[in-house]
Formats: C-alpha cells, structure tokens, sequence
C-alpha cells in the first residue's frame, strides 16, 4: 500500500477525504418510502424509525443520537390542514417533549424535515427555547443537506 499510495498521493489520483466514524440517527416519519430513502442516504449508521410519538418518546429517552429528523404530519388528516385538533400526535408533540427535557438529546442535530412549513416554524422555535441546534428542511431539499453535514 505504502509505495502505490504514495504514488497516487503524489499525482494527484487519490481519493484524500476521510471516511467519517458511524452516527446514530433518529427519524420520525410516517410514510415508509421516507424510511427507505433514508436508510440508503445513512448506510454504515445506526438508523432508528418512529412512526408515531409514542414511538418516538420511548427511542429518543433511551439512546443517543447525532441527529434527529422530525416530519410534523403523522397521519393521513393531518394533510389536510393544521386545524385538525389532533397536535398531540404530530411532530409538534415531540417537539413540546424534547423541550420539556432540555437533558435529552442536547447535542444532536435537529431537522425539522416537514413539507409543511406553517407547521415546522413552530416546531423549530420551541425546540431552540431550550437551547437546541435545529433547523427546518423542506423535504425536497433534504438531500442536500445530508450530503453537507454527513458527508461520505
């Protein structure tokens, strides 16, 4: 290795980024071709999937997580409309939770990754009242954003 890679180095052909070590990922998300796309965007990690609160609150107070990604609309009614009378099972659930524990998750990377912008503004300024690194990523632009802050 030593001689070819030196070689290599030396011209310029070599592949010089460091692989980066394995994070531990969180994703609250209803809609199962979202858990695909994100396992193929963290291969090599730890992936966890919730796909409502209740599942949610049970992983993030038992483990750790180098980011956490948040979806607001959990059900099919909340597609309709943010006046459904239904935010404890949404993100903002989770949100109004984490904020109430400002002991979990303090040094993970929060994405708010909603379509719903009205609803992930809200999400965003409740999880900084306690201090967090969050942001809000509209979907279509989430890969992106992966390939910036976890790159391969």
């Amino acid at each position: 290795m030593g001689v070819f890679r030196n070689l290599l180095l030396r011209f310029g052909l070599a592949d010089t980024r460091a692989e980066r070590t394995p994070i531990s990922v969180f994703l609250l998300d209803d809609d199962k071709r979202r858990h695909k796309w994100f396992e193929n965007r963290f291969i090599g990690d730890g992936l966890d999937v919730a796909e409502n609160v209740d599942q949610a609150k049970e992983l993030l107070a038992a483990r750790s997580y180098d980011a956490i990604f948040l979806d607001h609309d959990l059900l099919p009614h909340h597609y309709e409309s943010n006046d459904h009378g239904d935010s404890a099972n949404t993100g903002m659930a989770i949100a109004d939770w984490l904020n109430e524990r400002a002991d979990l998750q303090r040094a993970s990377t929060i994405i708010v990754h909603t379509r719903n912008a009205d609803a992930a503004i809200p999400m965003v300024k409740k999880l900084r009242e306690s201090g967090r690194s969050v942001e809000y990523c509209a979907f279509p632009m989430l890969d992106l954003k992966i390939k910036n802050y976890w790159k391969r």
